[in-house]
């Protein structure tokens, strides 16, 4: 049975910390912290679960970080956890049987990330992201900021999930900081890091800088392609906030000309003939958007809810709007069979009640 090596990198992380080490403390072999300068209790707490407690000066770089802790690392393979991360209870057993079972040609196990959920917990944002990895120098952390270790290598693929459950704010303005002094310090972004760039500057209301670095993105004949397709959402977004609507539109569908359509495109397109009252396009899109299989194996980001109760939901209105009571009402309920405690749902269904009294 191979051996792990649970590597994090933290900072003033007291409030999240002993929480995310008790999730996983029994599953793993070894915890290896690396303190980039912690000014509260972080490494008072973690020291009661391992010895192996590093400082090292941050650097505005969290791969050098990572690739730190990796090198600390003894066993088998390497384990990243970010402090406000933790293992479910339900997914303590497929972890160890996992471990149990894993082939010892494999390189890289991909594991779900669920970092945002629903008013019932059911996780409502996910992607795979790389959480096993083989301890040998084959494999170091790439990118200042929003670091990643490309899978190559024999790569496994594992529907285990780590969720990001976050208490209180963080440091918002921390990603676009790193960026900009990248800039400023004549280091070129390569195209995934002008994706992130894009993004951050969206998060922050740059939007005409964000549009500038999304389209030079978009243009770009590197790059993946499903960062080219969420670069056309994320940029659409942009066009909406400064007024452009055609433009917002049109980048929606020139997603299409990178892959087949994925429902959460489907989703935006159909949004916003909704929101035009053109109700007859918008159905399409809908039904579109239902026909569209969920590749969860894809790497990129996957909103579960755009392949069923989203379209389902908002077909519901259209039909409602065209007058079509009827069918409304039964697309309503099929919302409902998806998620039953919807508030949505259920103000809709309280709408149809009163309307057949």
């Amino acid at each position: 049975m191979p051996t792990i090596s649970l590597c994090m990198i933290v900072k003033n992380e007291e409030m999240h910390i002993a929480r995310c080490l008790d999730s996983v403390a029994e599953l793993v072999d070894e915890i290896v912290i690396v303190d980039t300068g912690s000014t509260d209790r972080t490494v008072e707490t973690v020291s009661r679960y391992t010895s192996k407690v590093y400082s090292y000066p941050w650097k505005d770089d969290f791969s050098d970080a990572r690739n730190y802790s990796f090198s600390k690392a003894s066993m088998d393979y390497c384990m990243w956890m970010d402090a406000d991360d933790i293992l479910e209870e339900t997914e303590k057993e497929p972890f160890l049987q996992l471990k149990q079972s894993l082939s010892p040609d494999t390189d890289i196990v991909m594991m779900k990330y669920n970092t945002s959920f629903d008013e019932a917990g059911r996780p409502s944002f996910s992607y795979y992201r790389e959480r096993w990895i083989r301890n040998c120098g084959r494999y170091r952390w790439m990118g200042a900021v929003h670091e990643v270790i490309p899978p190559n290598g024999r790569v496994v693929y594992s529907d285990i999930a780590f969720s990001h459950r976050k208490i209180g704010r963080g440091d918002s303005d921390r990603n676009l900081r790193i960026y900009q002094r990248m800039i400023s310090e004549g280091k070129p972004l390569e195209p995934r890091h002008q994706y992130y760039y894009g993004r951050e500057l969206y998060y922050h209301k740059q939007y005409e800088e964000a549009v500038s670095v999304l389209e030079q993105f978009l243009r770009s004949s590197e790059g993946w392609i499903e960062n080219k397709i969420e670069a056309c959402s994320t940029c659409a977004a942009c066009y909406l906030q400064l007024g452009k609507e055609e433009e917002a539109l049109n980048t929606l569908l020139r997603s299409m000309s990178y892959d087949l359509p994925r429902a959460e495109l489907c989703c935006e397109i159909g949004k916003y003939f909704l929101e035009h009252g053109n109700y007859h396009n918008a159905i399409y899109w809908y039904e579109t958007a239902l026909n569209v299989p969920k590749n969860d194996y894809s790497d990129g980001f996957i909103l579960p809810d755009c392949y069923d109760y989203v379209p389902l939901l908002q077909l519901c209105v259209c039909y409602d709007k065209l007058g079509d009571r009827e069918k409304a009402k039964e697309y309503n309920e099929k919302a409902g069979v998806c998620k039953p405690y919807s508030q949505a749902y259920l103000y809709n269904k309280r709408y149809f009640d009163n309307l057949s009294i």
